[in-house]
C-alpha cells in the first residue's frame, strides 16, 4: 500500500476500501425513507474516503480504516442533511407522538402503549402504525437539534471555527451520553432488543424481523417508536442540551 517513495498508495487505498464504502452506506439506507437512493451515499461516502486518504498521517496512531469510517459517514450525513432527506412534515409527526409520549407517561406513570399513543392521538391503530412507518429514518438528533436561540447560531457551526474543538467530544462530555443509556435501559423490553440487535448486533431490518418474529415493516415501526421515547425521554431528563 506504499509507493516507491514509501509514501501511501491513494489508488491502493480507494481501491481497498470501496466495498467498505458501499457497506457503511447499505447499513445506513436501511434506516432511511425509500426516497433516498443508496448510489447517493456511495457517492457522497467516496468523496469521504478520498478525502480520509489525504488527510491521513500514519502518525496519528490510528489504523486507516476506523479514520476512514469517520469520514466517510461524516460525508454520507452532510449529504443527507444537504438534501433535507426526512420531510419537514414528517418530522412534525413524529414531534407529535413524542409530546403524546409525554403527555401519557406524566398522567399514565409508565411507558404508553401503541394503542394509548394512538388513542391519544385520536387515531385508529392501523393509522398510528402507518405515521411510524412513514417516519422511517426518525433520528435521535437532527442538526437542528443543536440550534442556539440566544444568538441564532447552530452549536456545531460554532464549535467548528476552532479546529481543535469537537462538538461530538463536548457533546459527550455534556452528560448526554449517560443520560441516553438511561434512556434505552427504560424503553419496553421489546424495544429494548431490537435496540441492541440494531446497533449492537450491526442487524438488519430483516435480519431482526426474523430473530423477532415479526415482518420488517413491524420492526421499522417498533424502531420508529423507540427512537421517539428516547428523544421524549431525553428531553425531559436532567440533560440541559437541546435535543
Amino acid at each position: 500500500m506504499y509507493t516507491i517513495n514509501g509514501k501511501s498508495d491513494k489508488n491502493y487505498l480507494l481501491t481497498q476500501h470501496a466495498t467498505l464504502v458501499k457497506r457503511l452506506a447499505y447499513h445506513l439506507k436501511a434506516r432511511l425513507p425509500p426516497s433516498v437512493e443508496v448510489d447517493d451515499l456511495v457517492q457522497a461516502g467516496m468523496i469521504g474516503l478520498l478525502d480520509a486518504i489525504n488527510r491521513y498521517e500514519e502518525s496519528h496512531g490510528a489504523q486507516f480504516e476506523t479514520f476512514a469510517v469517520q469520514r466517510i459517514r461524516g460525508a454520507m450525513l452532510d449529504e443527507l442533511r444537504s438534501t433535507d432527506w426526512l420531510p419537514r412534515s414528517i418530522r412534525q409527526n413524529m414531534r407529535k407522538i413524542e409530546v403524546a409520549m409525554t403527555a401519557l407517561q406524566q398522567r399514565l406513570g409508565h411507558e404508553p402503549s401503541e394503542s394509548e399513543l394512538a388513542g391519544e392521538l385520536k387515531l385508529s391503530l392501523p393509522d398510528y402504525q402507518a405515521l411510524l412507518n412513514s417516519g422511517a429514518g426518525h433520528q435521535l438528533l437532527y442538526y437542528e437539534d443543536f440550534h442556539d436561540a440566544e444568538d441564532n447560531e447552530h452549536f456545531l457551526d460554532h464549535h467548528a471555527r476552532n479546529e481543535s474543538g469537537d462538538p461530538l467530544k463536548i457533546l459527550l462530555e455534556s452528560g448526554f451520553s449517560g443520560a441516553v443509556m438511561q434512556a434505552i435501559d427504560a424503553l419496553p423490553e421489546r424495544e429494548k432488543i431490537l435496540m441492541g440487535l440494531y446497533y449492537e448486533e450491526d442487524m438488519n431490518l430483516k435480519e431482526i424481523g426474523a430473530v423477532m418474529g415479526v415482518s420488517e415493516s413491524r420492526v421499522c415501526q417498533l424502531h420508529s417508536q423507540a427512537v421517539a421515547r428516547l428523544r421524549s425521554t431525553l428531553r425531559g431528563s436532567a440533560w440541559t442540551g437541546e435535543a
